[in-house]
This record gives C-alpha cells, sequence and structure tokens, in this order.
C-alpha cells in the first residue's frame, strides 16, 4: 500500500472563512508550533511501543495531509486515546477530542445492521429480488439483483449521475438535494455492469436500495428504525443521521479540502457545511470516536446483528473485483485486510474534510476508530496519517 503526498498543498492555509468559503491562501502553522497530541491511557493501557507509535501517527498535525485526528484504540491488550491538530485553522485551537464528524461510508455498517435485523425478523429476505419489494423502482433490466447482492456490492449496479466531476464543480452544487429515489432512477437507467453475483463493484447505490427496502418493509423512515433499533438501544448519543441539514449539530472540528480557489490559486477551503443526501443510507452518518468505538464492540460480540446471520457480514463472496483480478474484500456491511499477519475486519468512509474508519480483529481483541480531518478525503490513496494510524495499531499489511 502506497501514499502520495501533495506536496503542492504544503504552505497553504485558509486566511479566514466565512459561511464556509476560504477568502484565500496563506501559511499552514509550523509543526512545531501547532498544538501537541494529547493522550490518555486508561487502565490495562497498551504496551508502549504501540502507545508510542500512535503518537507518532497523528504527531506533527496540522500538516498538508489533515488538520485534525481523533483516535481511540481498545480491546483485551489495553486501550488509547488520542487527538492532535486544530478545532480549526482561523483559529488554531486545539481540536476537541469529543469532537463530531462525518463518518462517511461507515453509515453502510449501520444499514447493513438494520437490514440483517429485519431478515433475522423474517421481514426482508436476503435471497429475494430487490424487484419484488421495489417494482415501480426496480426494472426488469434488474430483475435479478438479490437483496444479499445488494450489501456485499456484487449487483452489478451502475452508479447514479451526479452534477459536476471537479471538486470544484461539486463544492459548486454542495447544497443541492438528492432524492434516493431519483438516485436509484438515474443508476438502473444506465446498462448494467455484469451479471449479478458474478464481480464485485464498491459503490453506494447497493445502499441507497437498501435504505429503501428498510422503509417499504418496516413503512417507516430509515432514520427512525436506524435510531430506534441502534442508536436509541446502545446509548449513542452522539450520533445521528441529519437528513438534508449542511450543518454538523454539535461540538466539532472542522474539515478542509485542497481546491482552487476564487482567486485563481491552490490552497485550502472550509467544507465543514455541506449537504449530505448523495449519501443517505450509504454515507451521512455523524457520530464520535466514542459512539463508534462502542457499536464497534458489541457488533463483533453479536449484541448488534444475532445468531446467524452476523457471519454475513464476515463472508467475503467468492468473486473478482470488477476489472481487476483481485479477490472480492467486501462481505454484507464490512471489508477484510490482512494487517500484521491477521484478518482485520471494518468499514472505512470519506466526506470532503473528513476520512473516518472503525476496525477491529475478528475476536475482538484489538479495535481502532479514527477520525482524520483529510485535505483531500476522497483522493485515490489513503491518507497517509490514517495510514499511519492504521499500522500502528494492526501492523504492516
Amino acid at each position: 500500500m502506497t501514499t502520495t503526498v501533495k506536496g503542492t498543498v504544503r504552505g497553504l492555509l485558509v486566511a479566514a472563512v466565512v459561511m464556509g468559503v476560504a477568502a484565500g491562501p496563506a501559511t499552514l502553522p509550523a509543526a512545531a508550533s501547532a498544538p501537541a497530541a494529547s493522550a490518555s491511557a486508561p487502565v490495562g493501557s497498551l504496551d508502549p511501543d504501540t502507545a508510542a507509535a500512535l503518537a507518532g501517527a497523528v504527531s506533527g498535525l496540522p500538516s498538508a495531509e489533515a488538520t485534525a485526528a481523533l483516535v481511540r484504540v481498545g480491546g483485551t491488550g489495553g486501550g488509547w486515546r488520542g487527538s492532535a491538530g486544530v478545532h480549526d485553522l482561523a483559529s488554531g485551537r486545539a481540536a476537541d477530542p469529543d469532537g463530531r464528524f462525518r463518518a462517511g461510508s461507515v453509515t453502510k455498517v449501520f444499514t447493513a445492521a438494520v437490514a440483517l435485523q429485519l431478515a433475522a425478523e423474517g421481514g426482508l429476505d436476503l435471497d429475494r429480488t430487490a424487484r419484488s419489494y421495489l417494482p415501480e423502482l426496480i426494472p426488469a433490466a434488474y430483475g435479478e439483483v438479490t437483496v444479499r447482492q445488494l450489501l456485499n456490492h456484487t449487483h452489478g449496479i451502475p452508479a447514479p449521475e451526479f452534477p459536476g466531476t471537479t471538486i470544484e464543480e461539486k463544492y459548486a452544487n454542495r447544497f443541492h438535494v438528492h432524492d434516493p429515489e431519483d438516485m436509484v432512477r438515474s443508476a438502473v437507467a444506465q446498462p448494467r455492469e455484469f451479471a449479478p453475483g458474478t464481480q464485485q463493484h464498491y459503490l453506494n447505490i447497493g445502499y441507497t436500495i437498501a435504505g429503501l427496502l428498510i422503509e417499504r418493509v418496516t413503512g417507516d423512515s430509515y432514520e427512525h428504525q436506524v435510531a430506534r433499533r441502534i442508536l436509541v438501544p446502545l446509548g449513542l448519543r452522539d450520533t445521528y443521521l441529519p437528513g438534508a441539514d449542511p450543518r454538523i449539530a454539535g461540538p466539532h472540528n472542522h474539515g478542509y479540502q485542497t481546491m482552487l480557489l476564487d482567486d485563481g490559486t491552490t490552497g485550502l477551503r472550509d467544507v465543514t457545511v455541506w449537504g449530505p443526501t448523495d449519501g443517505w443510507a450509504a454515507g451521512d452518518l455523524i457520530s464520535t470516536t466514542a459512539d463508534l468505538e462502542r457499536f464497534t464492540k458489541v457488533l463483533f460480540r453479536g449484541r448488534v446483528v444475532r445468531g446467524p446471520l452476523l457471519e454475513e457480514m464476515f463472508t467475503l463472496p467468492k468473486v473478482k473485483t470488477f476489472l481487476t483480478d483481485e479477490d472480492a474484500a467486501y462481505s454484507v456491511g464490512l471489508s477484510m485486510k490482512k494487517l500484521g499477519g491477521r484478518e482485520v475486519w471494518g468499514k472505512s468512509g470519506s466526506r470532503w474534510g473528513y476520512n473516518t474508519a472503525i476496525a477491529a480483529t475478528r475476536d475482538g481483541s484489538r479495535t481502532l476508530v479514527y477520525s482524520v480531518n483529510s485535505t483531500d478525503a476522497k483522493g485515490q490513496d489513503m491518507n497517509e496519517v490514517a495510514l499511519n494510524v492504521m499500522v500502528a495499531a494492526f501492523g504492516e499489511p
């Protein structure tokens, strides 16, 4: 795994932020003058080498790659908590370790858990077709796609079309409200990428349809089902689904993205306020590291999805990835990667200004949650700070 350092953004900074728009470039604070990483090591703390590696992974923020990072590591081997960087570049004050953030595709784990709960109750059949539940929305061309294939990304449905292709165009359209049914119509109007169940292509659209399935079989909103089944029972008080609200409610650290500014230069723009409706059931969750750590621990213990259906989350389809010869890496809701010689299951997510991940060994002996305020959160390469945190927690790929 390699990470490209975005050297072109070094030395650039927002000089002023008004309504989420940067006025122009300036110089990033020197690492030496940035708020130092703060860490707390509870009883039964991690071994000193791992703790030092985690502290080192988030040191020197803000940097060209990220402006802040929040990390929690737990498990039977002890725990570690750390934060680094700034709440916002204008004030330079230390990042809030309890701040909320956009969790991106970590949302899919919650959606998958609700779908599997419904399957356990008999309200949703993983082997039935999506068309049988949504005949007015899923055309005959996609009539063979099953619920399970939606959830493990083997459905063959392409991504919907969105306005804008560049980050600058997307920023200009950041408050556009996307309707889930319209996104599905846009996707299924296109030819399928492959026959259902024959390949895997990780896309949001399967989970957009899954959100609509949850609403159809329950007669309730997707948001209320997630709250009733997961957020409230687990006491995740700082986690919520924002609907069309582009703001992050409550304490949060600002997110920034490298792009062309109004004066034609390249710099960082505050992208904290951004409409979330293009993600919906695939990516609009807002949470904290504490809440996601609790969710991860109870999920892996079988207390969210119970019984045999939990294994759906730890079973990779035996197919190749779309347009490659790589084995499928995504299950229902989660993904798997070998780190430090062991299988690590979890889910990463990205929204503009924010990279997030939950991860754990299958037995829960090591858990990790991080939020990194990446300056290129949707870049082709994994953010350098996030990569270093993952390696510090679990070991090299």
